[in-house]
């Protein structure tokens, strides 16, 4: 018998015995070691509330994408939401200080490890809501967000809440700033025919006399209005989406915000004028909702305000935009439009509450007549600011804007400088600009409804 079948025959001892399972334990470790770890939690990056009336957004920004249900509880009400694979860290337990003592919908939050691998949010409500709960990919510097909207379950009436945050029908103290005076605007008559030579016949005469007294008998009673005027002014971005920033970190939703309740108190301090805001606080508002509250309350005016932005920081000067059916005027302006109409996938939209036939109605019934009116209350702002700041274009510009895409509307966007300029962002920041930037729009709608007299018509609805 070969000797190596003598020593397989052999019977093991207790030696050999250990020394093998030693071994064994030894190769079992380092499999272990060498195999893939099963994936960990997700991390919970960020957390941010931004309360307001018209809702309340909770947002959660993590390393990964999140799947999450949730129920109502009533007798109180609660909003209670169940994330999977996730594990309390220090930045989430942080959500618990977010909530402010003013938020209209959410008392308190409490946060908890339910199970392994399962963290309980719940929300404490001050009264019912409509919750949406949604995620959403990464985009622009944002990872992936988890995103909860409680909506009140009654909506508040647009109408009656402009009427009781109306200044008109108070008497608040004006924005801080240094006090401005708001002039009367001259506004320029129209072209005046030669006077009648010698040659002409009185019965030449006599008619082009009637329509001068007519023409300035016009001007002159134009400003009297009998019904009330309703202007929806629109601060861009707010909220999820913080618009251009600044080389001092300025941003442009929190100055265009700051321009807008500037205007606001100045557009109703003129008879007959009120105004309402998209947003009045830092929150965001989908651009198709921009559109449907400047129609639900009838505005006869809608003003989108913007700080432009651009690559180059050489890049000035003011600009007012109208849409285009045809195309953008110029490849700025598409890029622009572009640009802005982003605002809603930064922003953050529950796209399955979209009603997209809704959409598809407000953008496909633009009128031709509201992009000629919208050209012209275009052409009388433009003027007046150019008489305090740069323009950027000295003519009216078009593009695809969504957000001036409602049809019965005369509606227009201002950028009214370059915050990513470092010395325009200076003045966007700076009181005296921004109470004369309010000041020349002013003016300019002073001069286009001088010409073009608010008359009563039918809106769609």
């Amino acid at each position: 018998m070969p000797r190596s079948s003598q020593i397989c025959s052999q019977p093991l001892t207790a030696k050999a015995i250990t020394r093998r399972t030693i071994l064994k334990a030894g190769g079992t470790l380092l499999l272990a070691v060498l195999a893939p770890l099963p994936a960990g939690a997700a991390q919970i990056l960020a957390v941010r509330v931004w309360p307001a009336d018209d809702y309340t957004r909770v947002t959660l920004e993590n390393d990964s994408s999140l799947k999450a249900t949730h129920f109502i509880v009533k007798d109180p009400e609660r909003l209670v939401v169940d994330i999977e694979g996730l594990d309390l860290n220090p930045t989430l337990k942080g959500l618990v200080a977010k909530i402010q003592s003013g938020d209209p919908y959410i008392q308190q939050v409490r946060v908890g490890q339910n199970r392994p691998n399962v963290v309980r949010l719940v929300f404490d409500l001050k009264e019912e809501v409509k919750p949406q709960v949604f995620t959403l990919e990464p985009i622009g510097n944002y990872r992936h967000r988890l995103i909860f909207d409680l909506y009140p379950v009654k909506q508040p009436d647009l109408i009656a809440a402009m009427i009781e945050k109306g200044e008109w029908s108070s008497e608040a103290p004006p924005p801080p700033g240094p006090p401005l005076a708001v002039a009367e605007p001259q506004i320029a008559p129209e072209p005046v025919m030669p006077s009648p030579t010698p040659e002409r016949s009185n019965a030449e005469a006599a008619p082009l006399a009637r329509r001068e007294a007519r023409s300035g008998a016009r001007l002159e009673a134009a400003p009297k209005v009998a019904r009330m005027i309703t202007i929806a002014l629109d601060p861009g971005h707010g909220g999820e989406d913080p618009g251009a920033t600044g080389n001092r970190g300025s941003h442009e939703k929190d100055v265009v915000l700051a321009i807008a309740k500037r205007l606001k108190f100045k557009i109703e301090e003129i008879p007959n004028m009120r105004v309402m805001l998209t947003r009045d606080a830092d929150y965001f508002v989908p651009l198709q909702v921009r559109v449907e509250k400047a129609r639900k309350v009838q505005a006869d005016l809608f003003m989108s305000i913007h700080a432009d932005a651009f690559v180059e920081p050489s890049a000035r000067g003011s600009s007012v935009f109208v849409l285009s059916e045809k195309g953008a005027s110029s490849g700025a302006a598409r890029w622009l439009a572009n640009k802005e109409n982003l605002a809603d996938s930064i922003g953050g939209v529950n796209i399955k509450s979209h009603d997209k036939e809704l959409a598809g109605v407000l953008f496909d019934l633009s009128t031709t007549a509201q992009i000629n009116d919208s050209i012209k209350l275009a052409k009388a702002v433009l003027g007046e600011i150019g008489g305090i700041n740069r323009l950027h274009k000295r003519s009216v510009e078009q593009a695809g804007f969504a957000v001036l895409k409602a049809p019965d509307i005369p509606s227009i966007l201002i950028e009214t400088a370059f915050i990513s300029n470092p010395e325009e962002e200076a003045k966007l920041t700076d009181n005296g600009y921004q109470d004369q930037i309010a000041d020349a729009i002013v003016k300019g709608v002073k001069r286009y409804f001088a010409k073009n007299p608010p008359l009563a018509k039918s809106r769609l609805t």
